[in-house]
């Protein structure tokens, strides 16, 4: 069997992680072992995203499915964990998991189409939080992280990450928004959190598969509120908000319709969505940005405003 081509983007993206170089290395035997020891056969070109190799294979009963090889990190490590405890009721079926390398053999979906590619913009935010209330409406299961923990975290750094925004109006913004989060860190929650359910992680299901017709892929799972998960639905396609002319009003019309159509209440929601923008802006602050930038400014600006 030829070996498989490490897609340079992928290499290039582990080369600044701990041991990544030698997990890219290491990534044409690893493929190999796995197509051997679950008897699959590559059924077409690989494909991949910023951490993880796709291979797309036929399963020894000719059923398709796909195999996913991505290095064990904090990030990934929980995925087994989530996918089982949805068992393929909005997400995708994870039908073999080996723990030691964090390889999993999945359902195959079509990655050509995923919601990001649904013209319609409020066909596609309909869809998409119609699946985030199928998702989080699930226990979160033992072991995974909690959002009490990662909320903890990020109001731990936020002191030392004012600094280093320049402009005193939007340092007061981030501590307004650590206000907000405080005001419910008491209650963080314990619904499964997909963490990452954006346009482009929710692909159509096969053909005849009987599946779907939408399924979330590539969760970063964590025990929370679902609140925290609106962030990604409200800031994606921005363009889709700027072509109505007021982007402050777009964004609270998607909020509206994604805690109506969630059941969550709004106040509760707002504060765990500005979590997500703080989180944000403390992931950018991290990567050396000295400004909250326009979306962000303006999410934390909309929501900010709803409050009581």
């Amino acid at each position: 069997m030829t070996p498989i081509a490490v897609p340079e983007e992928l290499a290039a993206h582990y080369a600044g992680y701990p041991a990544g170089p030698e997990w890219i290395a290491a990534l044409p035997d690893l493929a190999a072992e796995f197509l051997e020891r679950w008897e699959l056969r590559p059924d077409g070109a690989p494909a991949h995203g910023m951490v993880a190799l796709v291979l797309p294979v036929r399963r020894a009963d000719g059923a398709p499915a796909a195999l996913k090889l991505q290095q064990v990190t904090e990030e990934s490590a929980g995925e087994p964990l989530g996918l089982r405890a949805w068992a393929g009721e909005g997400a995708v079926r994870l039908l073999d998991h080996d723990a030691d390398s964090g390889t999993m053999l999945l359902e195959r979906l079509d990655g050509r189409r995923s919601l990001a590619s649904v013209p319609d913009a409020q066909a596609a935010l309909l869809k998409l939080a119609d699946l985030l209330a199928r998702l989080t409406a699930v226990p979160a299961p033992a072991g995974l992280r909690t959002l009490a923990a990662v909320t903890d975290a990020m109001l731990t750094a936020l002191p030392g990450a004012l600094p280093e925004l320049h402009d005193a109006d939007q340092r007061r913004v981030l501590e307004n928004c650590a206000a907000a989060v405080r005001e419910v860190r008491g209650e963080p929650g314990d619904r499964l959190l997909h963490w990452d359910l954006h346009y482009a992680n929710v692909l159509a299901s096969l053909p005849g598969s009987g599946r779907g017709p939408w399924l979330a892929i590539d969760p970063k799972p964590l025990a929370g509120d679902p609140g925290f998960e609106l962030m990604p639905a409200l800031r994606n396609r921005w363009e889709d908000l700027a072509a109505t002319g007021d982007i402050p009003r777009a964004i609270g019309r998607r909020f509206d319709l994604l805690t109506e159509i969630t059941g969550l209440d709004r106040q509760r929601a707002a504060r765990w969505t500005l979590a997500r923008v703080l989180q944000d802006a403390l992931w950018a602050i991290e990567d050396g940005e000295h400004e909250l930038g326009a979306e962000r400014s303006t999410l934390a600006a909309v929501l900010l405003d709803r409050l009581d």
